[in-house]
C-alpha cells in the first residue's frame, strides 16, 4: 500500500489509524487525514500518530491509492460532493458509513468506483473489532486483499454480501453498546446485593471474557454451555428463570432487529434523497 487519504477524523478513523500503524501496514507519513473544519483535532492526530493532517485536497489525494470515507453518515452527501473531483477509478474507496450503500456512494460521486463498504465496531480502538466487509463488482483481487488487511489490523474481518450489512450493523456494529448495557445492569445489581462497585466490575468483566473464550474455543453451542452450568434447583436456574419470565431473550432479539431496521431506513432515506436530486 502506498498512501491512504482519510475523510473524517473521529473515533473510528483514529482506531483504524492506530491499528494500521501498529501493524506497519502503511508508513505514517503516507497516512493523510482531513475533516470538515476541526484543525485542533487534526493537530492532535498529527502529534499522537505522526500522520499528516491537511485541508489541501490536491495534496491529500496526490498519489493516494486508498480513500477512506469515515465522516458521519449524515454528512456523506456534502462530503463526497466536495471531494468527488479527486476520486479516481483506480482508487480503492473504503467506506465505514453505516447505512450508505456502494451504489449510493457511486451516485454521489457521479462516477464508477471500486468500493469496499465495511461495518467495524468501536472495539477497533482496542484491536478487537468484528468487521464485516462487502465489495462492489469493480474491486480487484488485490484491492480485496487490501481491504482484508486494513480491517484485520483492528480485529476479525469477514466478507459478506452487501445486503447482509444492515443485519451486521444491528448485530455487531451496535453490539458493543448492548454488552455495555449488560455490564451496567450487572454493576447496579452487584451494588444492590452488597458488593463494592469496583470489585464487582472486575468480576463482571472477567466473567464476560471467560464466557466469550469458552464460546470461541468450545465445539459446544452457547445453549449447551448454558445448560451445563444450570443445575436443577441451583442458583443459576433461579436467575435464568427470572430472565425468561421477563422476556429478556425476546427483548434482545427485538433490540437487534430494531437496530438493523434503522440501518436500512438510513440507507433508504439517502437513496430517496438521491432520487429527488436526479429529478
Amino acid at each position: 500500500m502506498k498512501k491512504m487519504a482519510i475523510i473524517g477524523a473521529g473515533s473510528m478513523a483514529e482506531a483504524l489509524i492506530s491499528g494500521i500503524l501498529e501493524n506497519g501496514l502503511i508508513d505514517r507519513k503516507n497516512v493523510w487525514v482531513t475533516n470538515n473544519s476541526n484543525q485542533e483535532r487534526l493537530n492532535d492526530l498529527e502529534n499522537r500518530y505522526g500522520v499528516v493532517g491537511t485541508y489541501d485536497l490536491n495534496a491529500l489525494f496526490s498519489g493516494a491509492d486508498i480513500v477512506m470515507l469515515a465522516m458521519k453518515p449524515k454528512d456523506a452527501a456534502s462530503a463526497i460532493d466536495y471531494i468527488c473531483d479527486h476520486l479516481r477509478g483506480d482508487m480503492l474507496i473504503v467506506s465505514v458509513l453505516a447505512g450508505v450503500s456502494t451504489e449510493s456512494i457511486e451516485a454521489l460521486a457521479g462516477k464508477p468506483l471500486s468500493i469496499a463498504r465495511a461495518m467495524p465496531n468501536t472495539s477497533a480502538a482496542v484491536g478487537k473489532s468484528a468487521t464485516a466487509i462487502a465489495v462492489n463488482g469493480r474491486v480487484s483481487e488485490e484491492q480485496l486483499e487490501t481491504a482484508r488487511q486494513l480491517f484485520g489490523t483492528v480485529g476479525l474481518a469477514e466478507f459478506v454480501e452487501e445486503v447482509q450489512l444492515d443485519a451486521v450493523t444491528g448485530l455487531s456494529g451496535s453490539g458493543p453498546a448492548y454488552i455495555y448495557y449488560l455490564i451496567e445492569t450487572m454493576e447496579k445489581s452487584a451494588v444492590e446485593i452488597g458488593l463494592e462497585k469496583e470489585m464487582a466490575k472486575q468480576l463482571i468483566v472477567q466473567t464476560l471474557i471467560g464466557a466469550a473464550e469458552m464460546v470461541k474455543n468450545s465445539s459446544k453451542s452457547p445453549e449447551q454451555l448454558r445448560r451445563e452450568v444450570t443445575s436443577p434447583g441451583g442458583t443459576t436456574e433461579a436467575g435464568i428463570r427470572v430472565l425468561e419470565e421477563n422476556g429478556v431473550q425476546k427483548a434482545f432479539i427485538s433490540c437487534i432487529k430494531a437496530a438493523a431496521a434503522q440501518s436500512k431506513r438510513m440507507g433508504d432515506a439517502l437513496c430517496s434523497q438521491l432520487q429527488v436530486g436526479k429529478r
